[in-house]
């Protein structure tokens, strides 16, 4: 049963991107387990890369139909300034069509922001003219996800303001 590895850069922090899959996974009754690992990561000095160690949170699902698919999440500075995160879910084939693309729809929902929009403020702090940031958008929208449409769980969850 092989799957594969999606590695996507993405807007949001490592922990808002865990909290999200850990609520999915609650509100599926999914079994998981927490992950902490480190991962070597590369950035740029003037003209010369130096490497570093990132710290790496994760969760892996231990059973049903989602046995094996598993989020790992790290931030880490590409140049002088600013962070990147990028997202890694290794997908069992299992999983993969339709039910994929609902369970990464239902995650992006469920986090804080956009995870592939940039304010204009992060892209000048990063680099603006990473190629991260169109590569983010691209491989969301190749697993299916409606990029012009994202909304927040948390918004449309929001009362309208009105008592009755």
């Amino acid at each position: 049963m092989v799957g594969r590895l999606l590695e996507i850069p993405t807007s949001v922090s490592p922990t808002d991107a865990v909290r999200a899959l850990r609520l999915l996974g609650e509100a599926r009754g999914w079994s998981m387990k927490r992950l902490e690992e480190s991962r070597m990561v590369h950035r740029w000095a003037i003209i010369m890369p130096l490497t570093s160690q990132a710290q790496v949170l994760g969760l892996e699902f231990e059973d049903g139909l989602v046995l094996g698919l598993s989020l790992r999440t790290w931030s880490h500075t590409p140049g002088s300034a600013g962070r990147l995160t990028h997202v890694s879910f290794e997908i069992p084939a299992a999983i993969e069509g339709e039910f994929w693309t609902e369970i990464l729809d239902e995650w992006s929902s469920r986090l804080p922001r956009c995870p592939w929009r940039w304010t204009f403020g992060e892209r000048s702090m990063i680099g603006y003219l990473l190629p991260e940031y169109r590569r983010s958008r691209v491989l969301f929208g190749r697993e299916g996800i409606d990029l012009k449409n994202w909304a927040s769980r948390e918004e449309s969850s929001t009362p309208s303001g009105t008592d009755d």
